[in-house]
């Protein structure tokens, strides 16, 4: 492997290995942390089973519910548009009913599978499955590698399979999955350079040049953390909100470079930071995903019919003080500002809400699911009686949901009081899909929003319950109570989601089955 560390004295290369037989330096020790298990088999054997048990559980019976073979609930807006797209060679042109509202990029995805299946349930659902069962490989990888266990990686696996909103909104044609998948991939990317920076650290200090000049080294360049900006830059092409991610997934890339040089002995890790990280980061994260949110505009900037594609002309907009931007590209940014205006201004009618509606206080618990399709009587035969129902209801399986805020408290203390690093970088994953919805209370918001924190939340139980679990060199009896109220727990998740099956997939069930499903005033 070529060398990508150079000393700032310029007198070559750093190698890529320390000299061998020596015991690490404390510093080293530092940087380094606990090493990964030696059980790299094992743990590929248990991603690849889960992953399958996973995926047949997003596929099964993809195909329903339908509104008489036609999609249900927002999957009515989304599909239709990705099915103009695959039409269309990529872009929507529906100009005489505006209501594209959302970048093009996960319209593109549900496309394929309309490709592949046609315009029917499998089809316009399938690439929402395939995204979802991505999720648990991505949350099984990255939770391993978080704490080094590849029992707990398994856990984390299992908890997001019987999720109930990954579940739900794995097998529905809207956006939010495929925010979902990217944002965990970009996290998973930080993760991996966050160990590749600390890597290299730890071979200037092996070799004794980490204090040739008071920044520390440079880095070279990053692939993990351009991957990241990559993925963010998918994100933010499939919602807006994945620009939220850019901000805090930046702001976390730079926490972590200052605490590596802190950790690695630079005498000012703050100056190094911003005189040999900042702009690096800059280009390779914000940079990155601007020019990878633009790209995902092809078939816009490509057509001369797609809606609002010539919307300068149109509007009589002049050049002004940005005449020399070319008018496709303005003609963007106008199309966004409308359509963020138009989101914006979604507000709540006094005295008349959206029945479903729902607030980001209520999301980290799912006090306020989503009923995203309800048929009775006839249309809902099949449960052996004869006041059926059949019913699709996005909710946060309660035995994970109901747990947020001790599982926020805790890791809020563990980041601030024990310096964990783990929970600190979990807990920002999770507030920057949370937080900025309580800039405009006034606007229409649901809990589909909510699907972003799903993955975080079961990362930060899956932290929780290795401290339970403890390790093994607490002894046998410390050992073997954690193992089993951790099993007792995982059990309790399974049945959790296993009663709440029918009216994630839209079975047929007795109205009391129904109504024993509600738990809460606020489920009705």
């Amino acid at each position: 492997m070529t060398a990508l560390l150079t000393r700032p004295s310029g007198d070559g290369p750093y190698p890529e290995q320390g000299r061998p037989g020596q015991p690490p330096t404390d510093r080293e020790t530092a940087l380094l942390g606990r090493p990964m298990p030696g059980d790299r088999v094992r743990a590929l054997v248990l991603t690849l089973v889960l992953v399958v048990i996973g995926g047949f559980v997003r596929l099964q019976n993809l195909g329903v519910p339908t509104d008489k073979g036609t999609p249900v609930f927002d999957e009515k807006h989304y599909v239709p548009q990705a099915w103009q797209m695959l039409r269309n060679g990529g872009y929507e042109d529906n100009a005489g009913y505006e209501l594209v509202v959302h970048p093009p990029l996960a319209k593109q995805l549900i496309a394929i599978g309309e490709w592949l299946f046609g315009y029917n349930g499998w089809g316009w659902r399938f690439s929402a499955a395939i995204a979802g069962t991505v999720i648990i490989l991505l949350t099984i990888r990255i939770a391993r590698r978080l704490t080094r266990s590849t029992l707990l990686g398994g856990i984390a696996g299992i908890l997001v399979i019987c999720d109930g909103v990954l579940h739900l909104q794995s097998r529905m044609g809207m956006l939010d999955i495929f925010l979902v998948v990217f944002v965990l991939g970009a996290f998973g990317c930080l993760l991996m350079d966050r160990e590749q920076v600390r890597e290299r650290l730890a071979v200037a200090v092996r070799h004794g040049w980490i204090d040739e000049t008071p920044y520390g080294p440079r880095l070279g360049f990053r692939w993990w953390r351009f991957g990241a900006g990559v993925l963010l830059g998918l994100a933010t092409a499939v919602k807006w909100s994945g620009a939220y991610y850019v901000l805090a997934f930046g702001l976390l890339c730079v926490a972590f470079d200052i605490a590596a040089r802190r950790a690695a002995g630079v005498r000012r890790p703050w100056v190094g930071v911003l005189r040999r990280d900042l702009a690096p980061a800059l280009w390779g994260i914000g940079a990155i995903a601007v020019l990878v949110y633009l790209s995902s505009w092809w078939a816009w900037f490509a057509s001369e019919t797609a809606t609002d594609r010539n919307y300068v002309q149109i509007h009589n907009e002049g050049g002004g003080p940005f005449g020399f931007v070319p008018d496709a590209l303005r003609s963007l940014v106008s199309y966004t500002f409308a359509v963020l205006d138009f989101h914006e201004g979604l507000a709540t009618p006094d005295g008349d809400p959206h029945p479903w509606e729902s607030k980001p206080w209520t999301w980290p618990m799912g006090l306020r699911p989503m009923l995203y399709y309800y048929e009775s009587g006839d249309a809902a035969a099949g449960c052996g009686q004869t006041n059926c129902v059949r019913a699709t209801m996005l909710i946060g399986t309660p035995a994970m949901w109901w747990l947020a805020l001790p599982v926020l408290g805790w890791g809020l203390w563990r980041s601030v009081f024990r310096a964990d690093w783990r929970y600190a970088a979990v807990l920002t994953a999770y507030f920057a899909g949370l937080l900025p919805w309580f800039v405009n209370l006034d606007r229409q918001m649901y809990f589909f929003y909510a699907a972003p924190l799903a993955p975080f939340l079961i990362l930060g139980l899956t932290l929780g319950l290795g401290h339970i679990l403890g390790r093994a060199a607490s002894g046998f009896e410390r050992r073997g109570t954690g193992l089993l109220v951790v099993a007792l727990y995982v059990g309790l998740v399974v049945a959790n989601f296993v009663w709440l099956w029918p009216i994630l997939n839209g079975d047929s069930i007795t109205n009391e089955r129904w109504q024993s499903e509600l738990w809460l005033p606020s489920w009705r």
